[in-house]
């Protein structure tokens, strides 16, 4: 059956899943997980041994599992970050996807995670296809007129080239970064992440692995939910 969503919004079961009762669960067992990788234990072996003792179900524990992360690595992203003020006349490279869908999902009401190193990261999946949905333009407009707030010097988009509709927004970014006088080159490469990873530019991303590895990284998305979208839907795993 062909995807007909209209909006990256909540799943059906979230109200019930992370609400104010069950946030305080999560939030300590992301904790838990964290001391976990911490202290080297095996990610899928920790994982579930914190999803079985706070009963949670398959979407909570994706949850926790994009929240937590180890002291090293935690200490490691905040050491590497860069503020906006570091932006002016910079050059920055984004994690198309990561960074748009993100800004998609906080638009349309879906749940937005505070994770342990300070990252906005959404429930969304994607598994080989984007669509398109309601809130794909608002999110470009609102990415396109912080950064030039911002004098960001140029953008340089990188999208996932396997990934199904890819060249379509590809052509969508150019469109509207050329009808607004913005300086964005948009790429489709096999993997961003190796790119992202290993470039001396200051790079955009919510990614684990890439932050993990980024010389400089700037937390996007969370800057563009907490300016322009104030009424998103964030729940908190990121303290004890």
């Amino acid at each position: 059956m062909p995807d007909q969503r209209q909006h990256r919004g909540a799943h059906p079961q979230d109200q019930s899943l992370f609400d104010t009762v069950s946030e305080p669960g999560l939030r300590q067992a992301t904790c838990d997980f964290s001391w976990l990788l911490t202290r080297g234990y095996a990610p899928v072996s920790a994982l579930k041994l914190v999803g079985d003792r706070y009963a949670l179900n398959a979407r909570q524990r994706t949850a926790v599992g994009r929240c937590a992360c180890g002291e090293v690595e935690a200490g490691r992203r905040q050491a590497h970050q860069v503020k906006t003020q570091d932006l002016a006349e910079q050059e920055l490279w984004i994690d198309g996807y990561n960074v748009l869908m993100s800004l998609e999902a906080a638009l349309s009401g879906g749940v937005i995670l505070q994770a342990r190193d300070g990252c906005y990261r959404d429930m969304a999946s994607m598994h080989g296809s984007y669509r398109k949905v309601a809130e794909t333009i608002p999110a470009i407009q609102i990415l396109g007129e912080l950064m030039a707030e911002w004098n960001v010097a140029t953008c340089r988009w990188l999208l996932d080239q396997p990934v199904s509709n890819s060249g379509r927004l590809k052509t969508m970014l150019r469109e509207i970064s050329e009808a607004h006088g913005w300086n964005w080159e948009i790429d489709l490469v096999p993997d961003p992440d190796p790119v992202l990873s290993q470039t001396d530019q200051i790079v955009a991303s919510a990614d684990s692995q890439i932050l993990n590895e980024a010389e400089r990284w700037f937390n996007l998305a969370r800057c563009a939910i907490e300016t322009r979208v104030p009424a998103a839907w964030i729940v908190d795993l990121s303290g004890e």
